[in-house]
């Protein structure tokens, strides 16, 4: 394996007419963290697939972990992991009987197995558990569970499918430690979310959108290239300068922020711009986040596309 474990050149996906995938060239670096982002339907999960070798490319060509996703789909599966959002392990099952079939099923030697999955259970913390059932376990618990699974053969490569929908603040964080511990240890991920603050947290982030690839690289990088300003504004009448700023070309999005409206801009600054309407009781400056930058692409991809429409 190269420093790159995943590398594409064009990737496509056609279901039919419906072209779900579109010409995708992406590069993920060993022992990365890359975030890829992207609304609902806009081809994450056909990606994903693809690189997992579940679902064969029509158009273009890559490797993952070293192998060709077309011709050798089998030699990548035995080498990932993958987490999805859902709960996708035997719920009628205990803890370690849950870990002992992963463990066979992803080819674990059965020498090895019970020391392999006595070090998952004592790292995610799940001794006291070990025998209970798991349907029976709360939201963040069956989440270790499933990453002990998806980790137990000491993959080179993760998938995470939205691997923290649905759970609370505190074990998101824990969470989100576990994936940069193993990413030091030599893991390379690839997760999908909708929390921007996680996107923060990587390494690096793709933004997919109607099946393209549109932009990639550091969070920092790819809000620096919106060219977004950003502020938190304090008026007497929110409702009346929001509906006077949504529908200018270089307000990106006007949304309440508490008793300020935060105001996003391309180009001009927003405080001067909301100056020119009414008087400010209090103004502050922000950065534009990856949530910002989020926003504008996918604002300027659905304005392009009904241009074309």
């Amino acid at each position: 394996m190269t420093d790159d474990v995943i590398v594409t050149h064009e990737l496509s996906r056609r279901f039919g007419e419906l072209v779900a995938v579109r010409d995708v060239s992406l590069r993920v670096h060993r022992g990365e963290v890359f975030g890829l982002l992207g609304p609902n339907g806009a081809g994450k999960s056909t990606l994903i697939r693809m690189l997992c070798g579940i679902l064969d490319p029509t158009g273009g060509h890559g490797t993952v972990v070293g192998f060709d996703i077309a011709r050798e789909a089998e030699r990548i599966k035995e080498r990932i992991g993958y987490m999805t959002q859902r709960f996708s392990l035997y719920e009628d099952l205990t803890v370690v009987e849950n870990l002992e079939f992963y463990a066979g099923i992803y080819g674990v030697p059965r020498r090895e197995r019970r020391a392999r999955i006595d070090e998952v259970i004592a790292h995610a913390g799940l001794e006291p558990r070990r025998r209970q059932i798991a349907g029976t376990l709360s939201g963040g618990w069956k989440q270790r569970v499933a990453l002990a699974a998806a980790t137990i053969h000491h993959p080179p490569l993760l998938f995470l499918d939205e691997p923290t929908a649905g759970v609370d603040p505190v074990t998101r964080r824990a969470f989100w430690d576990e994936i940069h511990a193993l990413a030091v240890g030599g893991t390379t991920i690839l997760v999908t979310t909708h929390y921007m603050d996680e996107a923060e947290r990587c390494h690096r982030i793709g933004f997919i959108f109607a099946g393209r690839l549109l932009d990639q690289g550091r969070p920092q990088e790819v809000v620096e290239r919106r060219h977004l300003k950003a502020a938190e504004i304090e008026v007497e009448d929110p409702v009346r300068v929001r509906a006077s700023l949504v529908t200018r070309p270089d307000v990106q999005s006007v949304e309440p922020f508490g008793h300020a409206l935060r105001v996003v801009t391309t180009g001009v600054d927003p405080v001067e711009l909301v100056r020119a309407i009414a008087t400010p009781i209090h103004a502050r400056r922000s950065p534009a986040s990856v949530e910002d930058a989020f926003v504008a692409i996918v604002r300027a991809q659905e304005l392009t596309l009904g241009a074309l429409a």
